[in-house]
Formats: C-alpha cells, structure tokens, sequence
C-alpha cells in the first residue's frame, strides 16, 4: 500500500490541511483530509474495471468546516441527538450546546466534525487524533481520540475508533460518507438498492428526539430493496428524514456484517461491517440545501448521495432501555468500522 502526503492548504491560523492519498497496486485509493478526520474520495472499479470516485466530497478545503451536511467527516462526541441537551451522569446534570431541533444533535455546533485533527502515517496506515478537553461543547472530562483508516488490496477501507476520557463521559463516534457507487457525478441514488441485517427501527417523535421504543417493519431491507420506490414530491419529502435500524447480528465489542449497497448500473456493491448496534440510513434529501461546491465543480443536488452511518443508540446516555454510551474515566473505547468495496 502505497501512502503519498501533501499540504492542501494553511488556515487562517496558519495550521497546514494535509491531504493523505492510500493507493493500492491496482490504482484504487483512497483520499483523506485532516479536517474532521474526513475520507475526501474513494476511487474504486465498476464491474469493467473502471476507476470512479464512489464519494462526495468537496472542491475547496475551507468547505470542510462548517459544512451543513459533514460531508465524509467524523462525528463527536456522540452520534446523532441527546434530547434538549441535557443528560444527568451519577446525579450530575449537564447542558450541551443545543444545535438542533432535538436539542444537542452530532456533537455539537463546533463538535469533532469541524475541527483540524492531528495525523500522521504509521507504516501503512494513516492515524488522526484529537484532544476534546473537559466542558467542551458542555461535556465533562478530557477525551482523547485516535482514528486510525487502513486501505487494502481487496479494497476494504477500515475505520477504527479508540477514546480514554479522565472522567465519565458518552462517547459514540462514527463517520457520515455519502456515497454514489455510479460516482459522486452521477446523479440520484434512489435507485441504489440497499439489504440490512436489521427488522426494527428506532421510533422517534415529531422532534426528531428517540422515545426508547423499537418498531417493527423495518425487514422491508431483509432483502434487496430499492431507496426510494417512488419519487413523487410527497414521497421525496418523506424521504428526507433519517431512519435508525437496531442490528439483528449486534453483539458487543464484535465485529459483524451490517448490510450491503449496490447500483445495478455500475455494478459496484458496498459491503458494510461493524461493531456498533445501530445503523442510520440518510438518502441525501438535504444535500442541495446549500452544500459547497463539489470536488467537480458543481454542487451536489438532493439524493446525489446516500449515507449509512454505523453508531450507538441515540440519545442512548437518557435512555436506559438502550445499550449504554457512557465511557468510563480510563477505560478504552474502540469501535469499528469496515467499507468493503467490489462488483456483482
């Protein structure tokens, strides 16, 4: 595995943007930028052999702070929201800062996503670590976070998460890649079709904001099933909204299939694997809502991309009914997460 660096840019601070490329000795690679630990593109073959950019991504560096959509970046200290920003740990209450309608959503306004990482290339591997210090966006303790992104030749791009706070925190982190397996210049991906290993969904109320309860019917992804099957306005309105599936294979601290997406067009598939309970389906229907612009030029509209993002419960720090996000002060937090790329 072949790992080249470069500066893609120098804040107004004067910090340097790094740009890593992960080339495998068939010319897949991968592309990650140290803002908001973010996986930039990844260019894999189509069923021909052809090589394609499968991510959305942006032109510029500066677009990847503050971007409405965190496009490819990381997500923390928690994913998804803590209900009106408040949780109670061993009797303490706290108050997160509130950037959403469910109240603390993704980590906050000025969460993981939006800050410059620390990197550095480890053999064949390319690290990025960060120091959240204690009442950062309102949470308690200092966490220190290593994310470590390995590229192979089968063409398997692996995330793994490592945290260790000083002092009992919630702790869930994830990445949200939209992808487009025809391309990230290709169009909608409602066409894309989509297997889960999941039968029940999160319920959530008018919100946005989980109310503890599992729903059945979400085994409509059992098998192979289209994003959307239809595209009327009111259907694409109701497909703006994310969904959150419990993982049927979910057992904890094990890594276990979640799911596979594939375009019939192309013919590439995406294999996904992890070890967290939790998977969110989002279908990009807010990606033209303002996005900078596109690694190609142009910007993204809505449905040009779909992610599927591996994470806890959320809101899991109030619920007890769900597996708890709490993290211990010295224990380890790790998680995984695995792409894996081919054709059918």
């Amino acid at each position: 595995m072949e790992i080249e660096q470069h500066i893609w840019g120098v804040t107004s601070e004067g910090e340097a943007v790094v740009l890593y490329t992960m080339r495998s000795a068939a010319g897949a690679e991968v592309r990650l930028c140290n803002i908001g630990a973010s996986v930039v593109s990844v260019r894999v073959p189509d069923r021909d052999g052809r090589l394609a950019d499968v991510a959305l991504g942006y032109r510029d560096f500066a677009d990847y702070f503050g971007d409405p959509c965190s496009c490819g970046k990381i997500i923390g200290r928690t994913t998804g929201c803590i209900s009106y920003g408040r949780m109670t740990i061993d009797a303490e209450e706290f108050r997160l800062d509130c950037n959403a309608m469910a109240g603390h959503c993704d980590g906050g306004a000025k969460g993981f996503a939006n800050r410059l990482w620390e990197c550095r290339v480890e053999t064949d591997r390319v690290v990025m670590s960060l120091l959240s210090e204690e009442g950062d966006q309102g949470y308690p303790g200092t966490l220190r976070t290593e994310v470590a992104f390995d590229f192979d030749e089968e063409h398997a791009l692996e995330i793994t998460y490592a945290a260790q706070a000083d002092r009992k925190t919630p702790v869930d982190l994830s990445h949200r890649i939209f992808w487009n397996l025809g391309g990230e210049t290709g169009g909608s991906v409602l066409g894309h079709e989509l297997r889960l290993e999941a039968a029940r969904l999160v319920e959530c109320d008018e919100r946005t904001i989980p109310t503890g309860r599992l729903l059945d019917g979400a085994d409509r992804f059992a098998a192979w099933h289209p994003l959307a099957e239809e595209t009327t306005p009111e259907a694409l309105m109701r497909l703006r909204g994310d969904e959150t599936f419990a993982l049927t294979q979910w057992r904890r601290n094990i890594l276990a299939r979640v799911g596979e997406l594939r375009d019939p067009k192309s013919g590439r598939r995406l294999e996904l694997l992890s070890s967290q309970p939790c998977v969110t389906l989002c279908r990009g229907g807010r990606l033209g809502g303002g996005s900078p612009v596109g690694k190609s030029g142009a910007r993204y509209a809505d449905f040009d991309g779909a992610a599927l993002v591996c994470s806890g419960y959320p809101d899991a720090v109030n619920r007890p009914e769900f597996p708890s996000s709490l993290l211990e002060a010295g224990a380890i937090y790790r998680q995984k997460t695995v792409y894996r790329f081919g054709t059918f």
